[in-house]
């Protein structure tokens, strides 16, 4: 092999890493769980949508991830008898198990340490949201314009559903909007930029190669 194919390979190689490398990038939310027969399930709402039953359990997790495929799910106990144990029922409220799993270090903003996870047990009104019965153990809550959950507890400060690139830092120029905003894009990624790149190089090498054995002798 030639030291400019060698050159030549070396460079699609790196590229299609950097290309891998883009790819992983995700965003930084708070993902909204629902636990039926003793697992978690991606909740089909939003909390300000679902009005959970008398002893459901329900579950917020923060994390880094690209979409609910790979979101990872809340840690701890969670069910209902041991997290509503020391609340009693009551005549005109029912209580719904929360289960709130502020994150990784790995997963925190800049700066910030990601609280240690609780349960609670919200006692609300029989035709309360999952939103309002957070809000009755877990205050204060934060929103964006579009209604997009952005801290629990006051978890994290500042930030909702940013773009992180795949180092676990913050994007610059991504909206609050988060994952909905992303769906959107209409912009070409990096990774089909770096593509196009390694096909362009790769292009390159292959018509070298024809001119090369056509002047050979």
């Amino acid at each position: 092999m030639t030291r400019r194919r060698a050159a030549v390979l070396l460079l699609a190689v790196l590229l299609l890493g950097n290309a891998a490398q883009a790819r992983a990038a995700g965003y930084r939310y708070w993902s909204f769980w629902d636990r039926t027969g003793g697992h978690w399930t991606y909740a089909t709402q939003g909390p300000s949508t679902t009005r959970p039953a008398d002893g459901d359990v329900q579950g917020f997790r923060f994390s880094v991830s690209e979409d609910s495929g790979d979101s990872v799910q809340p840690r701890g106990r969670a069910d209902f008898a041991s997290v509503c144990a020391g609340t009693p029922a009551a005549d005109g409220r029912k209580r719904v198990a929360l289960v709130v799993d502020f994150g990784t270090p790995a997963d925190a903003p800049s700066g910030e340490t990601p609280p240690r996870a609780r349960t609670a047990c919200a006692r609300v009104a029989p035709d309360a949201t999952t939103a309002e019965a957070l809000a009755s153990v877990a205050k204060p809550l934060r929103y964006d314009t579009n209604a997009l959950l952005c801290a629990i507890s006051g978890y994290p400060r500042t930030g909702c559903g940013e773009q992180v690139s795949a180092d676990g830092k913050s994007d610059s120029g991504t909206g609050s909007g988060g994952r909905d905003s992303a769906a959107h894009d209409d912009g070409p990624s990096l990774g089909l930029l770096a593509g196009g790149a390694v096909v362009a190089v790769l292009g390159g090498a292959a018509a070298w190669q024809a001119r090369r054995r056509r002047n050979a002798p």
